[in-house]
């Protein structure tokens, strides 16, 4: 009975991640870019190179870390295959990080189109704001257009960290 108690008074964990998988075309465009990626959590702080491309069948992104590929992925729209290198921190899954690009890259309204009941998405000017039930979940601010120019800050208030995204000029 101590043990049923116990159960009842501790907080439940945050739910899962949302699990979006947008089509690639809802993009809009087809961009390749390279990114620069800093990730921090807890006082640690994780950095990341990263070449992404989309086209409108595919998403490509390989990972780079000390000049070794650390993780690719590739999503067609309906399957999502990965591989991560052992050496990547356990916390980076191949599903959040098409997440967090999807989030951050595609247009406001195909994001809002795919969010699950209870989730909102808004858009004021450079900032993007990601809700649930009216909280604030997420927020991620841009330097410039578009969205996949310049840098994107994506600071996940459920999870607790700051991934900035700094892309590198195109030539």
């Amino acid at each position: 009975m101590a043990l049923t108690l116990v159960a009842c008074a501790t907080k439940p964990p945050p739910a899962a991640r949302l699990g979006l998988r947008l089509a690639p075309a809802a993009l809009g465009a087809s961009i390749s870019v390279q990114q620069h990626l800093k990730v921090e959590r807890n006082g640690r702080t994780d950095d990341l190179d990263v070449a992404l491309q989309v086209e409108p069948d595919a998403i490509d992104v390989v990972g780079l870390a000390f000049g070794q590929r650390v993780l690719t992925l590739r999503y067609d729209g309906k399957e999502l295959t990965s591989w991560r290198h052992l050496m990547l921190p356990s916390q980076v899954r191949a599903e959040d990080v098409l997440e967090d690009m999807q989030l951050t890259l595609w247009p406001v309204d195909a994001v809002a189109a795919a969010l699950p009941a209870g989730w909102r998405v808004a858009e004021q000017g450079r900032k993007r704001t990601v809700y649930l039930a009216d909280q604030p979940i997420m927020e991620i601010v841009y330097s410039g257009e578009p969205r996949w120019s310049g840098t994107v800050v994506l600071e996940n208030l459920r999870y607790h960290y700051k991934l900035t995204i700094q892309f590198a000029p195109e030539t």
